[in-house]
């Protein structure tokens, strides 16, 4: 089955990751909350799916595009 990616969806600053290797998330389920700019992103889970690696960390700076989070789909 493919591994998902979750990317980020703008540059800032890594505020919290809500996932770690091997949890079992819902789709909607928050994995990384991202600030930029005073305002708060939250990256949730696209589907119900198992949490493979997390690629950053709290205080991580990162820019659009790059991957955070690799997902593997429940099924």
């Amino acid at each position: 089955m493919a591994r998902i990616e979750v990317k980020s969806e703008i540059t800032g600053t890594v505020w919290q990751v809500k996932a770690s290797p091997g949890d079992k998330v819902e789709a909607g389920d928050t994995l990384v909350v991202i600030e930029s700019m005073k305002m708060e992103m939250s990256l949730t889970a696209p589907v119900e799916t198992t949490v493979l690696d997390v690629l950053v960390a709290a205080g991580d700076g990162v820019r659009q595009g790059q991957s955070l989070v690799e997902l593997e789909p429940v099924g």
